[in-house]
């Protein structure tokens, strides 16, 4: 039962409890999945950080345990640019049912070179879309056996101002690696939506649920040595745009609460209040290019010959 469905807000700093759930990040090493991770670390549910760097993933963990006594977490070793070591990772992490993932791991790039995935992809489509595409075949069956289980996918704000080239996904023709990212993060959202209108279609008790930062600087977030630090200095000049935006503590707000709010339902938006750029969470309406759900399945198709899934992804 979440608090605002027991007739009080929702409030970010009193989450309710999730004793006795797990839950994966993906990305959870660092940025929103790091913050998204503590916050629910905080619940008392155990939280698997996926991340492809041991280190990392050590040092997020670390952190965490230091600010949540008693804090539940482990890593999973999870390449999202490596399609055929998925499943290996799925069954890595032994659970006979998982109660909700986030899809939050990301690459983005300012490099003016296009680069590849180990499978051949354009390295951030690969990474961002194809990687959780994938996986989420190997997670249904985990996500299925929990009694409400979520899948809960990350996209961005960029996404709003970008439109999918059906006809050239990977950037073959024409990369511009702040284009192509948003692209990514705009194929990750049809696909989250896309997702729970085939969920519901099956009467299956899994949520697929967007959720967005907002505006999220490093230069608004507070440290976490050694996962982020953030001088005195920085801070101070990035107060004005604190007006517009915020840290990735907050960014990570709606995602959590896509997570745990009982009130939250499948094929719904969660974004920051104020100008879907900083603020509590709240209910957004979803942009019309966003929800076409002709896009969205030519995009499925077109995703399941690429990493050579089954084309309904394990969904029956």
């Amino acid at each position: 039962m979440s608090s605002a469905s027991q007739g009080r807000p929702w409030d970010v700093h009193r989450l309710p409890s999730a004793e006795g759930r797990t839950f994966l990040v993906t990305g959870g090493n660092a940025g929103i999945g790091y913050f998204a991770a503590e916050q629910l670390a905080a619940t008392g549910a155990v939280v698997v950080l996926g991340s492809r760097d041991r280190a990392k993933a050590d040092a997020a963990m670390a952190s965490i345990r230091s600010r949540v006594p008693g804090a539940h977490v482990r890593h999973l070793p999870l390449d999202l640019a490596d399609l055929s070591s998925l499943k290996t990772a799925v069954d890595r992490l032994d659970l006979d049912h998982l109660d909700a993932v986030v899809h939050n791991a990301g690459v983005a790039l300012d490099d003016p070179l296009r680069r590849e995935t180990k499978d051949g992809h354009e390295l951030m489509f690969g990474t961002n879309h194809l990687g959780h595409f994938a996986l989420t075949q190997w997670l249904v069956p985990l996500l299925s056996a929990a009694p409400a289980g979520r899948i809960v996918t990350v996209g961005s704000f960029a996404a709003r101002s970008e439109r999918l080239d059906l006809g050239d996904l990977q950037s073959t023709r024409d990369y511009r690696p702040k284009r192509t990212y948003g692209r990514s993060k705009l194929a990750q959202m049809c696909f989250g939506f896309e997702l729970d209108r085939r969920l519901r279609a099956l009467g299956s008790t899994v949520l697929s649920v967007v959720a967005h930062p907002g505006g999220a600087l490093d230069s608004l977030t507070p440290s976490r040595p050694p996962v982020g630090v953030t001088t005195s200095g920085e801070r101070l000049r990035a107060m004005p745009a604190g007006l517009l935006v915020q840290g990735k503590d907050a960014g990570a707000w709606p995602v959590v609460r896509a997570v745990l709010d009982s009130e939250v339902r499948g094929g719904q938006l969660w974004g920051p209040r104020f100008f879907g750029l900083r603020g509590i969470p709240r209910r957004e309406p979803i942009p019309s290019h966003m929800a076409d759900p002709a896009v969205a399945a030519h995009l499925w198709a077109v995703s399941g010959e690429l990493v050579g899934t089954d084309p309904h992804l394990g969904l029956r």
